[in-house]
């Protein structure tokens, strides 16, 4: 790239990890043409949600993970339907990108941070999952850089590094100072699934503790579905606007979901269910994640009737007053 002093910026060294070609300008057009700023209501079942912004090969992202304030609620739905071929950003996983795995949903993900166990391993070495590895600082950056509608950000680290390596990144000649920089490219995911603890019917969310970057998420992508712990009045969001995290006109969908973060937590409103997150572990490490989706996803018809027929009221007004045990397993 020659610039217009006559200097030349020297791409000095890249990553051979592959990533989605950035577009800020399709997606300036996307925003335009497909953005409803009319305050209409977005409520609808996690059934729709799914079926009408979540396409198979879609770039999926999400804030978060199943341990706190995760979508586990929409994952499961992801999963229940089928849904193929999907592109995954892993900021900050832990049992997410592996149930997702297991349910033959995902071909590649973006690592930032991620548990790798039996079943990445073994779709990895079948062929069926591909990894590329950022970090979840670099994975930040890129959503960051998708919702500010600039192609690329620079980063002072990951250069030099395995990680760099295996990533999509570039190493470039800094042309102010004549450093290296790292460069990361933009993301703009298809659709960012979001837990929130409370939202309007129009989709003005509020979260309550700490994220990994919600705002970033749902300003980089396409789409995005929320589900919610509690729905509110407007009138609400109106006496108090400060408190809104994510406006309306971000928002597709909005989801009630009443511990859409179980077994996990949102704290402030119910514990984890270490049993359960127990038998996940079990299930993985014996190779019996069949059964576990059975149990938990295939066999109920929506995550109200999850509640209902595998964990019951007594449990969940344990979690509710954040008494959580872990002796034994459910059957």
């Amino acid at each position: 790239m020659v610039l217009a002093h006559g200097k030349s910026i020297a791409i000095l060294d890249e990553g051979v990890g592959a990533y989605r070609q950035p577009d800020p300008d399709g997606m300036r057009r996307f925003v335009r043409d497909h953005k409803d700023r009319r305050l209409v209501d977005k409520r609808m079942s996690e059934q729709d949600a799914v079926s009408r912004f979540v396409d198979d090969g879609a770039y999926v992202s999400y804030d978060t993970n199943v341990w706190r304030r995760g979508p586990s609620s929409l994952m499961r739905e992801v999963i229940r339907q089928r849904k193929r071929d999907l592109w995954l950003a892993a900021k900050f996983s832990t049992h997410d990108a592996t149930l997702l795995t297991a349910g033959g949903c995902v071909s590649k993900i973006d690592v930032g941070w991620m548990e790798v166990g039996r079943v990445i391993t073994e779709a990895m070495n079948a062929g069926r999952l591909k990894l590329y590895e950022w970090t979840n600082g670099a994975l930040a950056y890129r959503h960051l850089a998708g919702a500010l509608g600039v192609p690329f950000l620079p980063l002072r680290y990951v250069g030099g590094t395995d990680v760099f390596r295996n990533s999509g990144a570039k190493l470039i000649e800094d042309p102010y100072t004549g450093q290296s920089v790292c460069l990361v490219p933009a993301v703009n995911p298809d659709v960012a699934l979001i837990h929130v603890n409370q939202c309007d019917m129009y989709g003005n969310a509020r979260i309550f503790g700490p994220g990994l970057a919600p705002v970033e998420t749902a300003m980089a992508s396409k789409r995005v579905i929320l589900s919610t712990e509690e729905i509110i009045d407007p009138e609400e969001i109106r006496k108090h606007p400060g408190a809104t995290t994510l406006p309306y006109y971000l928002v597709d969908a909005v989801v009630y979901a009443p511990f859409g973060g179980y077994p996990g937590t949102v704290p402030g409103l119910y514990g984890a269910d270490l049993q359960h997150l127990m038998e996940f572990g079990v299930a993985q490490a014996q190779g019996k994640m069949d059964d576990y989706l059975e149990k938990w996803v295939f066999s109920v018809a929506s995550h109200t009737e999850m509640l209902e027929k595998r964990v019951g009221l007594e449990k969940l007004n344990l979690l509710r007053a954040g008494e959580t045990h872990t002796e034994g397993y459910y059957t």
